[in-house]
């Protein structure tokens, strides 16, 4: 497969701070990016089936006002004009917002999300809403009744998309949108930005508001950016952080911009590699692209070392009291209800939360905090965990086993309330991505989006578009 890098002037192919930065200069109209987008969009999505819902009319009335604006002097801001795809749990008041589930084709949102509000303030545009898995239970980013993305690294053969935002990674990966919206509850921004080729962001808890966003686990849930490159995602995760009074979980947690470390590099930085123990059923290909990504870390100043970890990763898969007891409580009177037509598989999942006794959650909750504090004590004095995002390159969705999830090496993030960057680092032979994660202690997201950047100057992974799609 052709995987090149392509450099080019077609907006679609453009990163966003590129694109702000060509509107700002007005060498760009707001008018001509969406124009190609939903073109491509159009050809492209019979195929791709990222999106539930496309808002064209909507959108060329945004970027005509943006235009407007811009050339008049009057921009709100440097993203003012740029279209960002949402993943469809994201209410916008009187929109519909399905959750990824056939039985809400017609709930229509009464209030807009709090980051959906934030984007449309810097002036952003908003393009469509994109698929999910059901409820956003489920990894691998497939979906009965709403429909399954199809991965654009393979345009022969079905894989998974990874979810469950699996809609925002194929939108980004194929160009029909230069970011988007994820959220991640045991990987569900990280697993499809693994599997597509994309940088996502997974933030710690209270980060980033989820006021307005379908909820999966209230514990759990950490809205994300989705994007092509490192720069992109800090600049929307910039635009998406902060207090907001609608959400509980944000107060007291102050904004922190990541630009101003951005570009630092990483020498002097620890970093630590996973025990040799994790490497066991590990793709050799992710092993050999993961053992690359710390050479050249290693090249450009970090310093690589190893540590013993009190827990093996697969451990926290068996941890799900938590997430199981608020899905149930979130969603169990669907799922009870043989009438409601819904994923099977999910179904299952949500119904498994009905045997989580209060004893069973609370001493979940317990160990939470005491596994929190003991990876704390084994990562001291180190920067960042460094792991494969993912154990292998995206599978063939007829050999996808519903009861094994792909979230090894994601899941613990969500438990033990960290922040984690998974960006790509080299592709198989048959041309499929392979995938780093970066992770960092609760509220170092600035740090993780460091190392990123710096793995990204050094690399060219995160330039190389799917087969057939330039």
């Amino acid at each position: 497969m052709d995987t090149a890098p392509r450099i080019g002037t077609d907006p679609v192919h453009l990163p966003a701070h590129v694109l702000a930065r060509e509107i700002a200069a007005r060498r760009l109209s707001p008018v001509d990016v969406v124009e190609a987008l939903l073109a491509r969009i159009e050809r492209l999505e019979p195929k791709l089936r990222a999106f539930v819902d496309v808002y064209a009319d909507d959108a060329r009335l945004a970027a005509e006002g943006a235009e407007k604006a811009i050339r008049s002097g009057h921009a709100v801001g440097p993203l003012h004009g740029i279209p960002v795809a949402l993943k469809d749990l994201v209410d916008l008041e009187g929109r519909i917002t399905t959750g990824g589930s056939a039985h809400w084709r017609s709930r229509r949102s009464a209030v807009t999300a709090t980051i959906a509000r934030r984007m449309i303030a810097q002036g952003m545009i908003v393009l469509g809403k994109t698929h999910t898995v059901e409820f956003a239970y489920g990894g691998w980013g497939t979906n009965q009744h709403m429909g399954t993305p199809w991965n654009p690294w393979d345009l022969a053969h079905a894989r998974t998309p990874g979810g469950s935002s699996s809609g925002s990674g194929v939108a980004v990966a194929a160009r029909l949108a230069p970011w988007a919206i994820g959220t991640d509850t045991g990987g569900s921004v990280r697993l499809p930005a693994a599997f597509c080729g994309l940088t996502g962001l997974k933030v710690t808890i209270g980060r980033i508001s989820t006021h307005g966003i379908i909820p999966l686990s209230t514990s759990l849930d950490t809205p994300g950016p989705m994007a092509r490159d490192v720069e992109d995602v800090a600049l929307l995760y910039n635009v998406l952080q902060g207090p907001d009074p609608l959400d509980p979980n944000t107060r007291g947690i102050t904004a922190a911009d990541p630009l101003p470390t951005l570009k630092r590099g990483v020498r002097g930085l620890r970093l630590a590699r996973m025990p040799a123990s994790e490497r066991i059923g590990v793709d050799d290909d992710v092993l050999a692209a993961y053992d690359r990504s710390l050479a050249t870390l290693a090249g450009l100043g970090a310093e690589i070392v190893d540590v013993a970890l009190p827990f093996a990763f697969s451990d926290f898969l068996d941890s799900q009291a938590v997430l199981e007891a608020e899905a149930y409580f979130n969603s169990g009177h669907l799922a009870g209800d043989p009438a409601v037509v819904l994923d099977e598989a999910v179904r299952a999942r949500v119904l498994g939360g009905a045997g989580v006794s209060a004893q069973d959650y609370l001493a979940t909750k317990r160990r939470q905090v005491r596994a929190k504090q003991a990876m704390a004590e084994a990562l001291a004095g180190t920067d960042a965990l460094l792991t494969p995002s993912t154990a292998m390159p995206a599978i063939r969705l007829d050999a996808v086993d519903q009861a094994v999830m792909p979230s090894r090496f994601t899941r613990f993030g969500n438990f033990l309330e960290i922040c984690a960057l998974s960006l790509p680092n080299g592709f198989t032979a048959e041309g499929l991505p392979l995938s780093l994660q970066i992770c960092c202690p609760a509220y170092e997201e600035a740090m993780t989006l460091r190392i990123g950047f710096a793995l990204q100057q050094a690399t060219d992974h995160h330039l190389r578009i799917p087969p057939m799609l330039g």
